[in-house]
């Protein structure tokens, strides 16, 4: 057993389930990134982009992945945070993800090169969504704003705000899955987004879940609501299926 285990982190792979993870070096500059693939034998299959939370890539972001491979999707997890810089504590981690909420620019730029090695990796550029948890899901809807070449993007629980910035226009499809409990979304970053995805034209829906609170499909999480979060999953898998015409 130990023999095995020695072969896969040779090679690279993380033993995960029934699935693998492949460790992917990449980079943004000088700035080194290792990011997870799964589906790396699915070639010219439409890709999915995974943005994970505020503590940097977890069990629910490869949970995602090698559920999504399963279904027949290239997945690639991104690492936004480089690395040198994964954060060990919730107060670490509020810090440096709030250094790209503020410079949304470089976390557009992450997100972007994130998307150039997943099409890298195999997937087909004209089939890619971004989907993120939490901080991950304010990313996703970077990406929309950003105009990226997706053709949909969808927000977990995520941050929706966007600071004082004027809106923009949106192209691709938006898909908000939201906790009606999540106290820590104002009320009027709702009505903004909203507003903003209005004026745009853009193709969006927003899904409300009852008494779910803001990490309502992390199994780690006290906000754990697990018939939201099958629910929330559904919802996704069958709007990837629309969106990338799989």
């Amino acid at each position: 057993m130990k023999t095995i285990f020695l072969i896969l982190l040779t090679m690279g792979m993380v033993q995960t389930g029934f699935a693998q993870l492949q460790e992917v070096d990449y980079s943004d500059g000088e700035q080194k990134l290792k990011g997870l693939l799964s589906g790396a034998d699915q070639k010219n299959k439409p890709g999915v982009l995974i943005l994970p939370a505020w503590m940097g890539i977890d069990e629910e972001a490869k949970t995602a992945a090698e559920n999504l491979a399963k279904a027949g999707y290239t997945a690639f997890i991104a690492d936004i945070y480089g690395q040198g810089n994964i954060p060990k504590t919730s107060a670490e981690a509020g810090k440096i993800a709030g250094q790209f909420k503020s410079d949304y620019a470089l976390y557009q730029q992450r997100i972007k090169v994130a998307l150039d090695e997943l099409v890298k990796q195999g997937a087909d550029p004209q089939r890619i969504a971004v989907i993120g948890y939490c901080f991950g899901g304010t990313g996703a809807l970077e990406a929309a704003r950003a105009q990226l070449p997706v053709k949909a993007v969808v927000s977990i629980h995520g941050g929706l705000g966007k600071g004082d910035r004027a809106n923009g226009p949106v192209r691709t499809k938006v898909l908000v899955l939201h906790g009606a409990a999540d106290a820590s979304v104002p009320a009027s970053d709702i009505v903004a987004l909203q507003k903003e995805l209005d004026e745009a034209a853009a193709d969006w829906q927003m899904i409300y879940y009852a008494a779910s609170k803001h990490t309502f499909t992390n199994p780690n999480s006290p906000d754990y609501n697990p018939l939201a979060a099958k629910r929330s999953w559904q919802h996704l898998m069958m709007f990837l299926e629309e969106v990338l015409e799989k």
